[in-house]
């Protein structure tokens, strides 16, 4: 007795003439191939602008059509590092790489629990709070300014370090829990569950189990947070003065009532952003491994 089943049609695999049929690419590969590349040759010329205009002199940089062709020089940073204007920017720059560093390290310490609980051993409601977290964000810095510099005026605490270290820490650690809840969901609960078997505490398996496993999901999210320290403003230009200046404040006294002196500005940039521009290379396959991470379940 035959049984007959009904099955679908399958695509030919070759030609009539018996040669290998060939599929057809898509149309729109190249032009969306082309679309990135005019899009990042977009993002790029003016950083590379900046760069070229920073090794070129003062009457050099203000000619308009600007000069390519333009000699070379180092004016514009030896006068952001202070050879012969007396000026020091390494306070500045030291105060900035204190407070993002110590504010990223602290966020790291307390987002990594915070996710473990919204992730691996979730609480009831849990969108909630993470929605929470994220409606703390909500809220415009210049809304809080003035509550927070009379606090700072009150506490002693105007032109202080550690004033911005607590300040960047609570401002990085919503998006911090954010990012790492979901690079902890990726992690089997499997390993967990080996790790509870061989009598491992939380500590011990969020150090030697949940770590290990989210490093890239780590070194992207504290990137991202050292990030948002390095380049915050508003808080330091208005709680700081001339002991805890940052770098972004030290690089607003370029432009001063005389003019702007674009070699100048262009050099300070380019040196001011040379950390960051540092850490995100060294960082960049972690970055590409923890961004996509949780991207794909």
């Amino acid at each position: 007795m035959s049984s007959i089943t009904d099955v679908a049609p399958v695509a030919a695999t070759r030609t009539p003439e018996g040669r290998p049929r060939r599929t057809r690419k898509p149309r729109s590969g190249p032009l969306l191939g082309l679309l990135a590349w005019v899009i990042g040759f977009l993002f790029v010329v003016p950083v590379l602008w900046m760069v070229l205009t920073s090794f070129h002199s003062e009457e050099d940089a203000a000619t308009n059509p600007p000069s390519l062709a333009a000699p070379l020089t180092l004016e514009g940073y030896r006068e952001f590092f202070g050879v012969g204007t007396g000026t020091n920017p390494w306070p500045s720059l030291l105060n900035s790489l204190t407070a993002s560093v110590v504010s990223t390290v602290i966020v790291l310490l307390l987002a990594l629990p915070a996710a473990y609980a919204l992730s691996i051993k979730p609480v009831r409601k849990w969108s909630d709070v993470l929605f929470f977290f994220l409606s703390t964000r909500m809220l415009p810095i210049v809304a809080g300014l003035l509550p927070i510099y009379l606090f700072a005026q009150w506490s002693g605490l105007l032109d202080n370090i550690w004033l911005l270290i607590v300040l960047y820490t609570a401002m990085n650690l919503p998006i911090a829990v954010w990012m790492m809840r979901s690079f902890l969901a990726e992690v089997p609960v499997e390993m967990l569950e080996a790790a509870q078997m061989d009598g491992a505490g939380l500590l011990r398996t969020l150090r030697a189990v949940v770590a290990p496993v989210v490093l890239p999901g780590i070194a992207a999210t504290s990137l991202i947070c050292f990030i948002f320290s390095w380049n915050e403003l508003l808080l330091a230009r208005t709680l700081t003065g001339t002991v805890a200046q940052t770098a972004p404040v030290y690089l607003t006294g370029f432009v001063t009532s005389q003019g702007l002196f674009l070699a100048q500005v262009c050099a300070a940039a380019f040196a001011v952003s040379l950390p960051v521009l540092i850490a995100g290379f060294a960082a960049q396959d972690k970055l590409v491994q923890g961004l996509s991470l949780g991207a794909v379940k």
